[in-house]
């Protein structure tokens, strides 16, 4: 008999370390971090937290300083992207809120100015609405203005929609279910320079990808995530590996990311083992200094890692 030989991970070379010095006073945090994003072009850091009487939006330097916070209109939280075009930069918030504000994706300008919501605030939506939405778990947004949402985290829609940036249905695709192109909590989704949308299908625990132009189903990687589903994905600054989070096992999976051509099986090239009950939720990655941020809702914190 032959065994395919399965290398190790413990003795591998660590690819990352943790800054310890990020952030420079942590006590900024008051609520459950559940979301990070990156402006790279400013150097800025932004973090949505959750809770009561705490600001939803905090700001830091990549530094680890701490700049300011906004809190209006934010209700819960739940992902957070940055968009820097030629002219300015704008923040995106999904928020799952069950209040006035819920349900609703936003932008606002980078001091907390709401600019746009998509969504009927305050009402949780049906499937059969494109704006209509339910607990929307993430949104990514291109430099063309072209979005794509993951709707929801754990609502009644599964899905993943493709807006114009004038908010204009591309396509739609996805139902509650197991199949192929369905989902159960789509909850994260990047895209790669090869015209791929990835989306972390949490309760399925598989990432399944899509052909960004037609909403295409291209492939789905299901292997590696036995012990836990994906919460997070996100490509490091040379799009050589995905960042993936796993929650329940208070992990970050770097798992290696296809050329163009066959999505294949996925292979987790390294890990970054956190400690127990951290529970990473979302992740950003620094696109000119290559540094992961976490933000974990076990600790209450967002910890940075660069690489090595």
């Amino acid at each position: 008999e032959t065994f395919d030989y399965i290398p190790s991970w413990k003795g591998q070379q660590q690819m990352y370390k943790l800054d310890i010095g990020w952030p420079k006073i942590p006590e900024y945090f008051t609520g459950q971090t559940f979301c990070v994003a990156v402006d790279s072009l400013h150097g800025l850091v932004y973090v949505g937290q959750r809770g009561d009487n705490v600001p939803k939006v905090l700001v830091f330097s990549e530094e680890g300083y701490f700049l300011y916070s906004w809190n209006n209109t934010v209700e819960m939280p739940h992902g957070i992207f940055v968009l820097n075009t030629a002219t300015d930069s704008s923040v995106w918030i999904t928020d799952v809120g069950t209040g006035k504000y819920g349900h609703t994706v936003k932008q606002y300008n980078p001091s907390g100015k709401l600019l746009q919501v998509l969504g009927t605030p305050g009402n949780a939506g049906s499937s059969l609405i494109p704006l209509q939405f339910d607990q929307p778990a993430e949104v990514f947004v291109e430099e063309s203005g072209d979005m794509y949402v993951v709707d929801g985290d754990g609502g009644m829609n599964n899905r993943l929609l493709k807006l114009s940036n004038d908010y204009q249905e591309i396509w739609l695709t996805g139902t509650n279910g197991t199949g192929i192109g369905q989902f159960k909590i789509p909850h994260s989704v990047t895209l790669d320079p090869f015209g791929r949308v990835w989306v972390a299908d949490r309760d399925n625990k598989r990432i399944q990808v899509f052909d960004k132009v037609t909403g295409e189903w291209l492939g789905s990687w299901s292997s590696c995530f036995s012990e836990d589903g994906p919460y997070s994905v996100r490509f490091t600054a040379n799009y050589k590996y995905l960042i993936v989070a796993q929650l329940n096992i208070n992990r970050l999976a770097i798992m290696a990311a296809p050329p163009v051509g066959s999505i294949r099986d996925c292979v987790i090239v390294n890990t970054i083992q956190l400690a127990d009950e951290t529970k990473p939720h979302l992740v950003d990655v620094d696109m000119k200094s290559g540094a992961i941020y976490v933000a974990e809702i076990g600790a209450q914190q967002v910890q940075k890692y660069i690489p090595l």
